[in-house]
Parts: structure tokens; C-alpha cells; sequence
């Protein structure tokens, strides 16, 4: 089952520790806005985002524990 979600990061440091919580999670996880997408595991593919404004988070699948390993990310405003 597909979930989005909208993510935020304050620094450069957010962004690391985010790819490095999903990349241990056995599902596809795409970033972006807009037509630009990358894939959320990639470093420097979130590094090449627009990363002053929300992103747009989507994932495949339905364990609940994801919710709570990208809960410091996760932001209201899309």
C-alpha cells in the first residue's frame, strides 16, 4: 500500500540521518516536489533537492513501524 507523507529538514545533518534510518528498511522510498523525484535512500540525491520547502515522501508498505522511524521528519505544511 502506497503512504505519502511531507518531509522537512532543518539541516544538512536531518537530511543524514534520515538516509541512513530508511536505508535499513526493506521498502522504496522516493522524495521530491514537483515533477523532480529521487530516490530517499541516495544522499546525494536528497542533497540535489530543494530542500528549504517541504518534500513529498511516498513509500510502499504497510509496516507501522516506519511511521515512528520518520516521525522527526514528518511535517504538517505541504
Amino acid at each position: 500500500m502506497m503512504q505519502q507523507v511531507h518531509i522537512k529538514f532543518s539541516n544538512v545533518e536531518q537530511v543524514r540521518q534520515f538516509v541512513n534510518s530508511i536505508d535499513k528498511i526493506d521498502a522504496s522510498f522516493d522524495l521530491g516536489s514537483g515533477r523532480r523525484t529521487v530516490d530517499a535512500k541516495s544522499l546525494l540525491g536528497v542533497m540535489a533537492l530543494d530542500l528549504s520547502r517541504p518534500l513529498r515522501l511516498r513509500y510502499h508498505s504497510d509496516d507501522k513501524a516506519i511511521e515512528d522511524i520518520i516521525a522527526p521528519f514528518v511535517c504538517s505544511e505541504a
